[in-house]
């Protein structure tokens, strides 16, 4: 099949040939007709399947009816909000639609926080279609007046099991019930527990289910590998992977902002080119960061869970979980940054003795066995847990303590008098006794 067998129109489909499209993936195969249909959406694809052109080249093409080129702002509203769990998602998305409605008379906006309000206050009074947004900034601007959403015809829910387990239920609860109830609901993303599609059974309309592979899969262009090594080894283990070639470039998973940040100051003293990206860090910095990844001048990203949902970046040869995720489901979201559109990946975890259970939590989860790898030199390798191990352990004795104690006659407590053949000397005495025996009454002599 071709993009050209979807039904999309002809000016859509010159923006997918000018960014070097033809085919469209099996998730696009299944959800773009749906979408074009009118009908509700919940689809879930493995991570690099192309989900986002997924809902925005039907999107685009159901919206061509509102393209105008005037300048007033009421002819303008808000036609489809595209909600995101992190700014880097959003950013995106954004791209994306620009991208394929370049040739369009709709207006593309983006707002999410940790940027200035004010030049989103003036894009979003100027009048946009199309608005992709984060929850929490999005509602800062409904507070404000800056947004109506009375005009909304899509509402679109991007890795939506992402934003319901960070948190955000209360801010799409909010956002949803500003939207007409005649909208078309689509949610997309990679997994899908079942608390969440239970939940999203609320919002959507006898929805279609699309589903191109087992939930909580991965793409099998991507070499699973797991390196059993001690916690005060695991950056050195990675300085050599490194130095030795064997990672050329790679996204880098810490579990905290802290640990990402003493990771890169490592890297950095090592002279490898490295630089963090989390929520601390201002969006300038955030991108600036991710920019200098993608072009090649920083070797290694390090990098929270925030950076798991939505980078795109071509040909990324490796993922390093330098940190086991907490959540298994996330492992699936972290490599997926490599292995995407057909390209080799490599996605390499680092294992403590503490971390064996979540190895085993996520071989259950993808139904695949993680490789074992042997450490590179100068690191500790740890043993890979069997199934039945014995250990010989080798234990001196203290006499002292092992031998029951036997009590010395004449004297009626443990104490002992210890007899030592001393040089006379003025001052000195020939015979030794214990502290407890210095208390003991002498040989025949009564107590009162």
């Amino acid at each position: 099949m071709k993009f050209t067998d979807l039904g999309l129109d002809d000016v859509i489909l010159k923006a997918v040939e000018e960014e070097g499209y033809t085919q469209p993936t099996l998730i696009q195969e299944e959800a773009i007709p749906n979408v074009l249909e009118g009908r509700d959406v919940m689809a879930a694809a493995q991570t690099g399947t192309g989900k986002t052109a997924s809902f925005t080249l039907p999107m685009l093409h159901r919206l061509l009816r509102h393209a105008n080129s005037s300048t007033s702002p009421a002819k303008h509203p808000v036609r489809a909000l595209i909600l995101t769990p992190t700014r880097e998602l959003a950013a995106q998305v954004d791209e994306s639609a620009r991208r394929y409605g370049k040739h369009l008379a709709l207006r593309v906006g983006c707002v999410y926080g940790g940027v200035p309000m004010n030049p989103q206050v003036a894009m979003l009074r100027s009048g946009v279609e199309i608005l992709v947004a984060t929850p929490g900034r999005l509602l800062d601007h409904v507070g404000t007046n800056n947004v109506r959403f009375s005009s909304v015809e899509f509402l679109v829910l991007d890795e939506a099991d992402r934003m319901l387990d960070m948190g955000f239920l209360p801010d799409i609860k909010r956002i949803v019930d500003l939207i007409p109830s005649t909208r078309q609901t689509l949610l997309f993303s990679a997994t899908y527990s079942e608390d969440i599609r239970r939940l999203a059974g609320d919002w959507l309309r006898s929805p279609v289910k699309v589903e191109v592979a087992p939930r909580n899969t991965v793409t099998e262009t991507i070499q699973h590998t797991v390196m059993h090594v001690t916690e005060r080894d695991k950056s050195k283990q990675l300085v050599s992977l490194l130095q030795e070639g064997k990672v050329s470039q790679a996204l880098v998973f810490c579990n905290t902002k802290m640990g990402a940040n003493r990771l890169t100051r490592q890297l950095q003293n090592k002279d490898i080119n490295s630089e963090a990206i989390h929520s601390d860090r201002s969006q300038i910095e955030r991108t600036a960061a991710l920019d200098n990844f993608k072009v090649g001048k920083t070797k290694v990203l390090v990098a929270t869970d925030i950076a798991a949902r939505g980078l795109d970046i071509e040909q990324l040869p490796h993922v390093v979980n330098y940190d086991l995720p907490h959540n298994s489901e996330d492992y699936v979201h972290r490599i997926g940054r490599t292995g995407r559109a057909g390209q080799k990946g490599e996605a390499i975890s680092f294992c403590t003795p503490e971390d064996r259970e979540s190895v085993h939590a996520i071989e259950k989860l993808i139904n695949k066995k993680l490789e074992v790898s042997e450490p590179t030199r100068g690191s500790r390798a740890v043993a890979a847990p069997r199934h039945s191990r014995t250990e010989n352990k080798q234990t001196k004795e203290d006499s002292f303590f092992s031998k029951p104690y036997v009590a010395q006659s004449g004297i009626s407590g443990p104490a002992k008098i210890i007899e030592e053949n001393n040089v006379n000397k003025p001052g000195r005495i020939e015979k030794k006794q214990t502290i407890a025996a210095l208390f003991m009454p002498p040989a025949g002599e009564k107590k009162d």
